[in-house]
């Protein structure tokens, strides 16, 4: 478990907040909460997908991966499906959209130093993504992001420390 933890050091679902709030769920509140997530994505090229994500240093439960999917491992309660287009098609009645041409989501990921964010945008270039802004500090927030070879955009952000 500890190589594992090393490897997802700092990659974690963001969740947007102002200095001044904390957002954390009382037991017993109204509020849906959820175990897992699941994000599912359809790439063009599976080999070239698992190619990418693998060069940036993510691990793949080979579970829930084969020839028309493969299920990359974000954290222990976060996990993103890289489907093939014809087989993400089967579970949806709509169309699927060219990611290199519209954007339907954005994926934003925190990080825990705005030295990571860095990295893994540097890593993702030279593994074939690209950036399509430049990195931007707000003061409580650094940002920056890059698309994958799908289109698929990925933010990262890393929080000022709240002091």
């Amino acid at each position: 478990m500890g190589d594992r933890r090393k490897q997802l050091r700092g990659l974690n679902v963001s969740v947007a907040r102002t200095t001044e709030q904390q957002f954390t769920l009382q037991k017993g509140s109204n509020v849906m909460t959820n175990k897992k997530i699941f994000v599912n994505i359809a790439v063009k090229d599976l080999k070239r997908a698992n190619a990418f994500f693998t060069a940036l240093g993510y691990a793949f439960n080979p579970q829930f991966s084969d020839e028309n999917a493969t299920c990359m491992i974000v954290s222990d309660d976060i996990f993103v499906m890289l489907l093939a287009d014809k087989y993400f098609q089967t579970f949806t009645p709509k169309a699927v959209g060219d990611s290199t041409k519209t954007t339907a989501a954005i994926i934003c990921l925190q990080c825990e130093s705005r030295e990571d964010v860095d990295a893994i945008v540097k890593k993702a270039v030279a593994a074939g993504g690209s950036t399509y802004n430049e990195a931007k500090d707000h003061g409580f927030m650094y940002q920056h992001g890059f698309m994958d070879p799908d289109g698929h955009i990925w933010e990262l952000v890393a929080m000022a420390a709240q002091g």
